[in-house]
Order: structure tokens, then sequence, then C-alpha cells
């Protein structure tokens, strides 16, 4: 089912130059990569990450339903993309050329207004993520994706909080800028000490509390402590 978009921002799907399928295992783009379009998701999910110096990969955003991609070149002198597009789930999504939609937030002061409001939400999505990622460290950064996919992705359950999307250890990895291999190691500890269980790559949480303790959680808005 595609997010509700706000009416203001549902505007922009007139700005819509056709439909694009995409591929699980492809990208929609890769950073460094000429970018002159934005995307709407129309079904699919998309993962954006970014290269870090040492080679890993550090996942910032996973994008499904109505959201937008690509918008981070706007107005900017740069036309390269600054994050990478790799589609996790097959689906399609609504191709909006860049100079399209800059002619049209530049002739409507509320659609551009709703805009900057919507990036801003992103915006500090993106710095509370980096915020535990720095104060920490390894452990907090993946006991902070939890309870961010447990908003994101999360339904009550008898037993706890079911993430409802089947994650592989290396993408948790790739989430918390760290190895496959400290994710296997907490992940064992945390199952060891029953705060979650694993079936099928779905994660259940039995103790949220448990991780917002160990991360000091200042209880952020669910809008903005969420991995989409």
């Amino acid at each position: 089912m595609m997010k509700e978009i706000p009416v203001k921002l549902s505007r922009l799907f007139e700005t819509v130059h056709h439909v694009k399928k995409i591929e699980k295992g492809t990208f929609l783009f890769r950073e460094g990569a000429v970018a002159d379009e934005l995307y709407i998701i129309q079904n699919g999910i998309l993962q954006l990450s970014k290269i870090i110096p040492d080679g890993r990969e550090l996942t910032l955003r996973m994008c499904n339903s109505g959201d937008f991609v690509g918008e981070l070149n706007l107005f900017s002198p740069s036309s390269k993309y600054l994050l990478s597009a790799r589609v996790s789930e097959s689906g399609e999504v609504a191709v909006i050329f860049k100079r399209d939609l800059e002619d049209q937030l530049s002739q409507n002061l509320p659609l551009a207004l709703e805009f900057i409001s919507w990036m801003n939400l992103q915006y500090r999505k993106t710095q509370t993520k980096f915020r535990d990622l720095v104060l920490h460290g390894k452990k907090g950064a993946l006991y902070s994706t939890l309870i961010r996919f447990s908003n994101s992705y999360g339904t009550e359950a008898d037993t706890g909080i079911i993430i409802n999307v089947p994650l592989t250890n290396q993408e948790l990895a790739n989430f918390c800028g760290t190895s496959r291999e400290v994710v296997n190691r907490l992940l064992s500890e945390l199952r060891k000490n029953g705060v979650i269980s694993i079936s099928k790559g779905m994660i259940t949480i039995h103790d949220l509390n448990f991780l917002k303790q160990e991360i000091d959680c200042e209880d952020c808005p669910v809008e903005i402590c969420k991995v989409d």
C-alpha cells in the first residue's frame, strides 16, 4: 500500500514523465552517476547507501511505496548522485525529470514549502542516525537500528514486536556501518538473553525497553526514529 502523500506534495505526480520497472538486485542509480531524475516509488523497496572510505557500505534509508528518491540533487550545481539506490524488492518507480520539478517548485510556493518541510524531516532522520552511530558505538548502532525497524515495519504480537521485513545480517551490518561478524556476535548475545528471536530472517523483539535503555533512548517522535 502506498504511503499517504501530503495533498500539496501529491501535485508532484503532475510532473511524472514515465514509469520504470526496477528489478531486485539491481541499482536504480549509483553514487557518482549523472543525476537528472527524481523518483517516486510506486511499489517495491530501495535501500539508499553510501560507500565509506574503507569500502564498507552504510545504508541510510530503506524506501518503499510513496517515498521520493534522488531529491538531494535539487537546485544543486552538482549533477551527480550522492548516494546509491539498490533494489531489494522488485517494483516500479515514477520518473520525474530534475529540471521539470525544479521549474514547478520555483513557480509554486506552497508546493515548495511543503517539499522543504518533507526534506527537513529526512534530514532529521539522518541526523539522529549519525548521532546514534557516533555516540553509542557498534552495539548502540545495532540496537538503534532494530528500534527504527520496529517503528517502520513492526507489528505487535503476543510474543513481542515482529519486524515484517526479512533482513540478512549483512544488511543489518550495512545499516550500522560495521562488519557482518560484529552483527553476528551482537545478535547472538541478544538471542541468548531472550531480547530477540529470529526465524527465517524475520526478527521478533521481545524486550524493546532493554534496547532503549542500553542506548539512553531519548524517545524521539516515531516519524523521526525510522529507517524509511
